[in-house]
C-alpha cells in the first residue's frame, strides 16, 4: 500500500504491488469478458479492503517487540500509537463495510442490490465520519469558522445534488438510490470542504479523507450505475475509487499515528471553496440544456438553491477580508511606529548590497534623507579603512556565512563619522523582503563611555600612571616579544607618610612619577603597582634596560625639595626581567623577585633575574613561612662543640650551635636561620630560648668538680636589645650558673654602625662578670685598630686567619704559622685576651695554632659538633677538666 511519509512522499510495498496487479488483472479479465464485471468489483475491492484492514488492525493491536505498525515507517514526530488505536478501529470496521458490501453484491438478487448498496454506504458513512472526528490534532473552530465551513458544505454539497439531478434520469432511481445520492453529495462535499482546510496543517487527516471520500464515491458510483441497469462492464469504473479509497485511508491513519508534520507553506487557499459550487453548478446545467433541453420546476428551484450559500459565502470573504485589510492596517501602522521610534536605523540591501529602502528613523538618527541613501552601495556610506573588511562580511553572508556584528563608522548626513554597529539578517527567502535586513546603531556614546570606563580602570588615580591591571594587559599583547621589565621599589616613604601625613606623601609620590616618566622613553610604561612600587616597560634590550636602572637610580635618589624648605631623601632598589619567553604574570613575579633580592643586598642596588636568585627567594619566603611558631612546636634544637687547650688537648669549655629541625625544610643552619630570624623580630625569641637552653645545660655539666665555659652567639641587634642584659642575669639565676662560666660571642664582620651600643652592651656583660668573646676577628688593620676599644675576654681567629699558609715554608705536614697570627697573639695576651682559633680542620692546622701561641682551639680535627649526650660521654673521657 503507499505508504506516507514526512516529505509526503508515497512509497508502494510489495504487497500493495501484489494487489494493485492482481486489480488490474481482474479488471482486464472484466473487459475481456472472461469474468463477470460484477466478480471483478466484488474481488477487488475485497482485497484492497482486506490489505488496507491488516494495516490498519496493526495499529488497532500492535505488534510485541517491534514498530507497532509492523513495516518500519520511519517516525518524524512523537509516535501517537495509543491515540490513533480508537479512530484506527473505527476506520478499520469502515473499510472493512465497504469490502464486505462489494463483495455480498454478486451473491445478492438484483432487486436487493441498490438497497444493500445503499446500506453498505450509510454504514461505511457513518464509521468514517466518526473514526475522522477521533483522529487526534484535531482543533476546535471558532464560530467564525465553523460558519464557513458550513457555508462551504451546504454550497458544494447542493451543487453536487443538483449535478445529479440534472445529470441523471431521477424519475427512474429508486428510493434507496436517490438518497445515496442526495446524502452522498453532502457527505463527499464535506470530505472536500475538510481535505482541503487540513492539507497543510494536518496532512495524514486530509489523506484520510481522500481515501473515505473516494471509497463512499466508488460505492455511489455502483449504487447509481446499479439503480439505472448501466451495462455491466460500466461497473468496472467504481473498481478504482474504492480500491484507491481503501488504501489512501490506511495510509492516511498510518502518517497521523507517526507523528503527522505539518507541510511547508501558508493557510489553505479559499477560491476553490468559492468557485468550485459555482462551477459544478454551471457546467451540470450546461450538460443538461445539450443532452435533456429544458429544465423542470424542481431543477430550477434547487438550482436556485446553490445561489443563497454562495452569497453567503461572499458576504463573509468581503467581511474577513475588511478584517484582515484592518488587521494589517494596525499592524502596519504598528510596525511604523517601532521602526521609526526605535534606536536603530534599518536598511535594505538587494543582492549587490545596493541599499534598497531605509527606515524613517534615519533623517532623526543620522540627518541622511533617501536622496543621500537610497540605490548606493552600503560600503559606499562607510569610513575608508572600514569598507573593505565590511564588504567581505557581507559577501560572506550572501554566500551563507553567519550572520555576524558589523562595527564600522558611518557618515551621517553632515559628513561626520559615527561610530555604529550594524546586526545583519538574511531575509532573502522571505517573499515579502527579499533583501538583506541591516539594524544600524550609534554606539558612539557608549563607545565613549567605554573608553572613559578603561581609561579610569587602567590609571592609578593620584599618579595618572598605568595600574598594574594595565601592565599586565601590555605584558599580553606583547606576547613574549623583546623587552624588559623594570620594578622600582621605594624605601622611606613609609616613613614619610608616618611622620608628615599621607598628604605629604602623595605630593612625594607624584614628584616619583614625575621622575619616573621624564627618565623614561616616550615609548616605554611606566606603571604604579602598589604604593611605593612603580614598573618601567621597555623595549630595550639588557644592556640598555640596565642603563636605564641607573638612571632612575640617580633621579629617585636626587632630594625632594616641597613647600616650607622640606627636604626628604629616599632609597631604591631595581629588578629587573626580560619579557620574552615568559607569560605576563611570571614576568611581574619575575622581575619582583629580583627587586627582593636587591632589597635584601642593600639600598640603591639593581639586580637582574635568573633561575638560582629564584631558588634562593624561593627558599627564603619558605624559611619565612615556617619560623613563625618554631619555638612553640619545640622544632629549635642545640648541639655543642668543645673547645680544647692546645697544650694538654683537655676539654675547656663548649659552644652551643643553633639547629632548626623543621620537618618541612629539614635542618636549617644558624647562617640562614639568623637573618630571617632578623628580619621578621623574631631574633628575640630565638636568641632567648638558646639562651636558655644553653644555661640549662651548662648547669647540669658544671656538677662536681669540671669547670667548662658556655659560648652563646648573639647578633648585634639581639645584643643591642633593651631588656638583653636582664633577661641574661635572669638566666643565669635561674640555673645557678656561675656568670664568668658563660661567655657571649658576637661576630666582628656584623658589628658595622653598631659599634657604640655594642660597646656599651659588652661593658655592661662583664659588669655581670660575664665573659665576652670576638668571634671571626680578622687580623687586618681595621680590625687590628678597633680591638683596643671592644671590651672582650677571648678572641676568636677566623678560620681564614688560621688556616693560611707562608708560600715557600716547609714543615712536618705543609702547614705553619699564618702570616700575623704571632702579631695577634702578642697583641692579645698584652691586652689581657685568650686567643681561640677556630675552624680547625686538619692536624696541621691545629700544630700551626699551637706554634703561633694560640692558647685554645675549636674545629672537626679537634671535636666534631654532637648533641649533648655525645658531648657528656665524650667529657666522661676526662676524670678532671677544669679551666
Amino acid at each position: 500500500m503507499p505508504v506516507a511519509y514526512p516529505s509526503g512522499v508515497f512509497r508502494l510495498r510489495p504487497a500493495d504491488l501484489l494487489v494493485l496487479a492482481a486489480v488490474v488483472l481482474l479488471v482486464l479479465a472484466g473487459l475481456a469478458g472472461a469474468v463477470p464485471p460484477l466478480a471483478v468489483v466484488a474481488l477487488a475491492g475485497a482485497a484492497g479492503s482486506a490489505l488496507a484492514g491488516a494495516r490498519l488492525s496493526r495499529l488497532v493491536v500492535p505488534a510485541r517487540g517491534g514498530d507497532p505498525a509492523g513495516d518500519g515507517v520511519g517516525r518524524p514526530g512523537p509516535w501517537r500509537g495509543p491515540r490513533v488505536r480508537p479512530a484506527a478501529g473505527l476506520l478499520h470496521a469502515a473499510v472493512l463495510a465497504v469490502g464486505l458490501t462489494v463483495a455480498v453484491l454478486p451473491l445478492t438478487a438484483a432487486g436487493l442490490r441498490v438497497a444493500v448498496g445503499a446500506a453498505g454506504l450509510g454504514l461505511a458513512a457513518v464509521l468514517h465520519t466518526v473514526g475522522l472526528l477521533l483522529l487526534p490534532g484535531r482543533s476546535r473552530l471558532a464560530a467564525r469558522a465553523r460558519v464557513r465551513h458550513a457555508t462551504d458544505i451546504v454550497s458544494l454539497g447542493l451543487s453536487l445534488h443538483f449535478a445529479a439531478w440534472v445529470l441523471l434520469p431521477t424519475e427512474q432511481a429508486p428510493l434507496a438510490a436517490r438518497i445515496a445520492v442526495a446524502s452522498g453529495g453532502f457527505g463527499l462535499a464535506a470530505v472536500g470542504v475538510a481535505a482541503l482546510a487540513d492539507w497543510r496543517r494536518r496532512p495524514g487527516a486530509a489523506i484520510c479523507l481522500l481515501g473515505t471520500g473516494a471509497a463512499q464515491f466508488g460505492l455511489l458510483a455502483l449504487i447509481v450505475l446499479l439503480a439505472y441497469g448501466a451495462p455491466e462492464r460500466a461497473a468496472l469504473a467504481a473498481v478504482p475509487p474504492l480500491v484507491v479509497g481503501v488504501l489512501l485511508t490506511a495510509a492516511g491513519v498510518r502518517r497521523v499515528a507517526a507523528g503527522d508534520p505539518r507541510r511547508a507553506g501558508g493557510p489553505p487557499p479559499v477560491w476553490p471553496r468559492v468557485t468550485a459550487p459555482a462551477g459544478i453548478a454551471t457546467l451540470a446545467a450546461g450538460a443538461h440544456l445539450a443532452t435533456y433541453g429544458a429544465f423542470t420546476t424542481g431543477m430550477v428551484l434547487l438550482g436556485l438553491a446553490v445561489i443563497p450559500p454562495l452569497v453567503v459565502r461572499e458576504l463573509i470573504s468581503a467581511t474577513d477580508n475588511r478584517r484582515y485589510a484592518a488587521r494589517l492596517a494596525a499592524q502596519e501602522a504598528h510596525f511604523r511606529a517601532l521602526v521609526s521610534g526605535g534606536n536603530d536605523l534599518i536598511l535594505l540591501l538587494d543582492g549587490a548590497l545596493r541599499v534598497r529602502w531605509q527606515s524613517p528613523a534615519a533623517a532623526r538618527l543620522f540627518a541622511l534623507t533617501d536622496a543621500d541613501v537610497l540605490g548606493r552601495r552600503f560600503v559606499e556610506l562607510l569610513h575608508p579603512d572600514d569598507a573593505a573588511r565590511i564588504a567581505r562580511l557581507l559577501d560572506g553572508v550572501l554566500a551563507g556565512d553567519r550572520p555576524t556584528l558589523l562595527p564600522a563608522r558611518l557618515r551621517d548626513g553632515s559628513g561626520a563619522w559615527r561610530e555604529t554597529e550594524s546586526t545583519v539578517s538574511d531575509q532573502r527567502g522571505v517573499p515579502e523582503v527579499r533583501a538583506l535586513v541591516l539594524h544600524v546603531r550609534d554606539v558612539g556614546e557608549r563607545r565613549r563611555l567605554e573608553r572613559a570606563v578603561h581609561q579610569l580602570a587602567a590609571t592609578d588615580q593620584l599618579t595618572g600612571l598605568a595600574n598594574r591591571r594595565e601592565l599586565l594587559r601590555e605584558l599580553h599583547v606583547r606576547g613574549g616579544g623583546s623587552g624588559t621589565l623594570l620594578v622600582v621599589d621605594l624605601h622611606g616613604l613609609g616613613a614619610v607618610n608616618d611622620g608628615r601625613g599621607h598628604a605629604f606623601g602623595d605630593v612625594v609620590v607624584v614628584e616619583v612619577a614625575r621622575r619616573l616618566r621624564a627618565v623614561a622613553g616616550p615609548e616605554d610604561l611606566v606603571a604604579r603597582l602598589v604604593g611605593d612600587e612603580f614598573a618601567v616597560l621597555t623595549d630595550a634590550g639588557p644592556v640598555l634596560a640596565y642603563g636605564l636602572g641607573t638612571r632612575l637610580l640617580a633621579a629617585l635618589a636626587e632630594p625632594y625639595r616641597m613647600a616650607g624648605d622640606d627636604e626628604v631623601r629616599l632609597q631604591a632598589n631595581i629588578g629587573l626581567a626580560e619579557v620574552r619567553g615568559a607569560g605576563p604574570d611570571d614576568v611581574l613575579r619575575q622581575a619582583d623577585l629580583a627587586r627582593r633580592r636587591a632589597a635584601q643586598l642593600g639600598r640603591d642596588r639593581i639586580e637582574w633575574y635568573d633561575a638560582y636568585l629564584e631558588e634562593q627567594l624561593v627558599r627564603r619566603l619558605d624559611l619565612e613561612r615556617e619560623l613563625p611558631g618554631a619555638v612553640a612546636r619545640g622544632e629549635l634544637d642545640l648541639v655543642y662543640q668543645p673547645v680544647l687547650g692546645l697544650a694538654d688537648r683537655l676539654p675547656v669549655g663548649t659552644e652551643a650551635l643553633l639547629r632548626w629541625r623543621s620537618p618541612v625544610l629539614g635542618t636549617v643552619l644558624p647562617a640562614e636561620l639568623l637573618p630571617v630570624a632578623e628580619d621578621l623580630g623574631l631574633i628575640g625569641e630565638v636568641g632567648g630560648w638558646v639562651l636558655d637552653r644553653a644555661c640549662r645545660q651548662l648547669a647540669g655539666w658544671s656538677a662536681g668538680d669540671r669547670r667548662l665555659w658556655m659560648s652563646v652567639n648573639v647578633t648585634p641587634g639581639e645584643l643591642t636589645a633593651p631588656d638583653f642584659l636582664r633577661r641574661t642575669a635572669a638566666v643565669l639565676a635561674t640555673y645557678g650558673v656561675p656568670a664568668d662560666r658563660l661567655v657571649v660571642e658576637v661576630a666582628e664582620p656584623r658589628l658595622g654602625p653598631e659599634l657604640p651600643a655594642v660597646v656599651a652592651r659588652l661593658a655592661g656583660l662583664r659588669s655581670l662578670g660575664v665573659r665576652t668573646a670576638l668571634d671571626g676577628f680578622r687580623a687586618e688593620h681595621a680590625s687590628l685598630a678597633q680591638l683596643r676599644r671592644l671590651p672582650v675576654d677571648l678572641l676568636k681567629l677566623a678560620p681564614v686567619a688560621s688556616t693560611a699558609h707562608r708560600p715557600g715554608a716547609a714543615g712536618a705536614a705543609g702547614a705553619v704559622r699564618p702570616p700575623l697570627a704571632d702579631v695577634v697573639v702578642g697583641l692579645g695576651q698584652r691586652l689581657g685576651l685568650e686567643v681561640v682559633a677556630a675552624g680547625l680542620e686538619t692536624p696541621a692546622q691545629v700544630d700551626a695554632a699551637a706554634r703561633a701561641g694560640c692558647r685554645y682551639g675549636q674545629g672537626h680535627a679537634l671535636a666534631r659538633p654532637a648533641t649533648a649526650e655525645r658531648v657528656e660521654a665524650y667529657f666522661e673521657e676526662f676524670p678532671s677538666a677544669s679551666r
